[in-house]
C-alpha cells in the first residue's frame, strides 16, 4: 500500500485519536499540518464538514482512497483486519465501547472542549480576546465531573470499557491530553484515572503527541512526563 496522508490539526482531539490509533496499528503515515480556520485549508476541499482529521491513500488496487472523520478512520483500521484490533471480541464490551465513544462526541465535547478549549485555544488562535473568567469555572466544574466518572469506571476495569485497551481509551486518552497540555487536570483527585494514563503514555503511538507544541504557550510541567 501506497504511503498515506494524515491531514490534522495537532491540538484538535478527534485528529489526535486517528494519531494514536494509526500508532497502535503500527501503520505509517506521512503528517500535513492543517489550520482549518483558515481560507485555503485543503481540507476544505477533502471533506464536506472542512474538518480535520482527513486521510488519504491508495486502497487495494492503486485506487484513491479518502477516509474523513476519526469514527471513519477507526472504524476503517478495524475493519482491514482478521482480529479484533481496539474494538473487543467480547459484544458487551463492544456495547460499551460505542457507549463511552458517544460519551465523548456529544457529553465532553459540549460541556468540556466546547468551553475550556474555545477559551484556552480557539480564542487565541481566531483572536477572540482573552478568557472569560465565569466560562473557565464552568468548563472546569463540568471537567470534574467527567473525570470523577471515569476514574470510577477504572476503579472496577483495566481500562475504560472492560479488559483491555479499546476505541475508548483512545478516544479519551486523546481528548485528556489536549487539556492535560493547558494544565487542566488535576491528575492527584484521580489516582485510578492517573494510573491509566500513564500507561497509554508510555506506548509508543503517544511519543508524537507529547512533541506538540501551540504557539505561545507552554505545555504543562507533566505534560511529556511519562512517569508524573
Amino acid at each position: 500500500m501506497s504511503a498515506c496522508v494524515l491531514y490534522h490539526f495537532a491540538f484538535d482531539p478527534g485528529s489526535r485519536a486517528v494519531r494514536l490509533a494509526l500508532g497502535e496499528a503500527r501503520m505509517g503515515f506521512c503528517e500535513t499540518p492543517v489550520r482549518p480556520w483558515e481560507d485555503g485549508c485543503p481540507v476544505a476541499t477533502l471533506n464536506p464538514s472542512g474538518m480535520p482529521p482527513v486521510l488519504q491513500m491508495a486502497d487495494v488496487g492503486g485506487r484513491p482512497l479518502t477516509l474523513c472523520e476519526p469514527a471513519a478512520i477507526l472504524g476503517w483500521l478495524e475493519e482491514r483486519t482478521t482480529e479484533p484490533f481496539l474494538l473487543p471480541a467480547d459484544t458487551a464490551e463492544r456495547a460499551e465501547v460505542r457507549r463511552l465513544l458517544t460519551w465523548f462526541e456529544r457529553r465532553f465535547t459540549d460541556e468540556v472542549n466546547a468551553v475550556l478549549l474555545h477559551e484556552r485555544m480557539e480564542k487565541p488562535l481566531l483572536r477572540l480576546g482573552p478568557p472569560e473568567a465565569r466560562a473557565l469555572r464552568a468548563g472546569r466544574d463540568a471537567l470534574k465531573s467527567h473525570l470523577a466518572m471515569m476514574d470510577g469506571l477504572l476503579a472496577q476495569r483495566d481500562a475504560l470499557a472492560g479488559r483491555r485497551i479499546s476505541q475508548a481509551d483512545i478516544v479519551a486518552a486523546a481528548h485528556l491530553s489536549v487539556l492535560d497540555y493547558f494544565g487542566e487536570i488535576s491528575w492527584a483527585s484521580y489516582p485510578g484515572l492517573k494510573t491509566w494514563y500513564m500507561k497509554l503514555k508510555s506506548r509508543p503511538c503517544f511519543r508524537p503527541l507529547l512533541a506538540d507544541r501551540f504557539p505561545g504557550v507552554h505545555a504543562s510541567a507533566w505534560y511529556a512526563d511519562l512517569d508524573f
